[in-house]
């Protein structure tokens, strides 16, 4: 499945979807496992209420579609319907790096964490080389598809540096794993994702 064509992105996503079971709360908004009733392609659905800080939206929605890489979710279209944005992604079906730890009740293994590590890091390269920043690198925004393969998702803080501003000051992401210089508000750069 790569993307949906004009056709289904013309038509009421309740026409093109069929939501088969609540996945949990990302940023801003409620995830679905769906079915591409067309294809029978299973994907994820995030359900954003239109009241929320639809520029943050905008904006996460906007570095999604720039990438491409295996090692990112996929994101393949945006709908309005009633008083939500339903934005529509890869479906990871393992789940995050969090559930399976809660699910399981221990910690992944070393050699676990090195693959996860491993792809996560390549993510972060590719997020880096197009000079973007992640900003909430944790382990429930790290997926895993039903190969095993982690992708990064959730870029509800992600920011771009540009040319102009080697550096970002604002203090932004998930406390527990914030980077201290992030905290400290001493500027920070791609090295807050790592």
């Amino acid at each position: 499945f790569e993307k949906l064509d004009e056709a289904s992105l013309a038509k009421p996503p309740d026409e093109v979807f069929s939501i088969v079971s609540k996945l949990g709360k990302g940023s801003y908004g409620s995830v679905y496992k769906a079915e591409h009733m067309a294809t029978g392609h299973t994907l994820a659905i995030k359900k954003v209420p239109v009241d929320t800080d639809l520029q943050e939206i905008i904006k996460e929605i906007s570095i999604m579609q720039q990438c491409d890489s295996p090692y990112i979710v996929k994101y393949y279209g945006s709908y309005f319907k009633d008083a939500d944005l339903w934005i529509i992604m890869e479906y990871c079906g393992a789940g995050s790096v969090s559930d399976i730890m809660r699910l399981r009740g221990k910690t992944l293994s070393e050699m676990e964490i090195a693959t996860v590590l491993a792809y996560t890091l390549k993510g972060l390269e590719y997020l880096h080389q197009r000079r973007k920043i992640h900003r909430d690198i944790k382990a429930g925004n790290i997926l895993l598809n039903s190969q095993g393969q982690a992708k990064l998702a959730d870029f509800g803080v992600a920011g771009q540096l540009t040319d102009t501003m080697a550096k970002r000051n604002t203090v932004i992401g998930t406390p527990y794993w914030m980077a201290p210089e992030v905290i400290q508000e001493i500027g920070y750069n791609y090295s807050a994702d790592i």
